[in-house]
């Protein structure tokens, strides 16, 4: 509908320029359209990809080195974190201990500018067997990106009696998921708790993952810094990014 200004000649309404649209599709590639859904998510676990091991953090900064065994070491989850939770009882450490040593830690380097490469370019989820009871420090230096992970039970005296599987499998499932939601997925990871993952999605990576592990499962390309990271994604995406 037309307008009159105050001198009375007719003002059409304003439309965004062909090269202003041309622009917009260049600085938001992540909502390309091209005749089919076309979005991408990037799925990438947190302890060794964006954050170093937390119990590792853990196990420097209390002295107890049991504390050093991630999933890097022991494939079964659930083996390791009953150990877990039987050398913290022991040590006497609660829910705060734990969290005062997250507190303290920082996501890698280059952590923060590889995601901020990748907000531009892919939806991203982070699949991760931590927990929502000690990862919001990290979560917050990292400028809370979307958490999948598993839950803690804590008593009343705030030691860590339980854990609790949000999914069992989670990282497959999910994974399972958002392709029936019609997404693309591509996966990052360093573990064994990983391969599920990387075995489901569209396309699988490892980030710095140990050679035994790398030796394994040679159909994944190894990245060992973020620009390689980076290289992978872009090789692995089905747009031009």
């Amino acid at each position: 509908m037309y307008r009159k200004n105050f001198g009375g000649s007719a003002r059409a309404p304003k439309t965004r320029s062909l090269s202003v649209q041309a622009r917009s599709a260049s600085i938001f590639p992540l909502y390309e359209y091209h005749g089919r859904l076309n979005v991408e998510i990037a799925c990438l676990d947190l302890e060794g990809v964006l954050v170093p091991e937390v119990w590792i953090g853990v196990a420097e900064r209390t002295g107890i080195s049991e504390l050093r065994a991630t999933t890097r070491d022991v494939p079964d989850y659930d083996v390791l974190m009953r150990q877990r939770l039987s050398i913290i009882e022991n040590h006497g450490l609660t829910l705060s201990d734990v969290r005062e040593v997250i507190g303290t830690m920082e996501p890698m380097d280059g952590a923060i500018r590889f995601l901020d490469w990748l907000r531009t370019r892919f939806q991203i989820i982070i699949l991760s067997d931590t927990f929502y009871e000690f990862s919001s420090p990290l979560m917050r230096k990292l400028g809370w990106p979307t958490l999948f992970c598993n839950h803690l039970e804590i008593d009343g005296e705030d030691r860590i009696i339980e854990y609790r599987l949000r999914q069992a499998d989670q990282k497959r499932q999910a994974i399972q998921a958002l392709r029936m939601l019609n997404f693309r997925t591509i996966a990052a990871g360093d573990s064994y708790n990983d391969i599920a993952m990387l075995s489901e999605a569209d396309a699988g990576i490892f980030f710095r993952p140990p050679g035994d592990i790398a030796q394994a499962f040679p159909q994944y390309p190894v990245t060992e810094n973020y620009e390689e990271l980076r290289a992978e994604f872009r090789r692995a995406s089905s747009r031009a990014i």
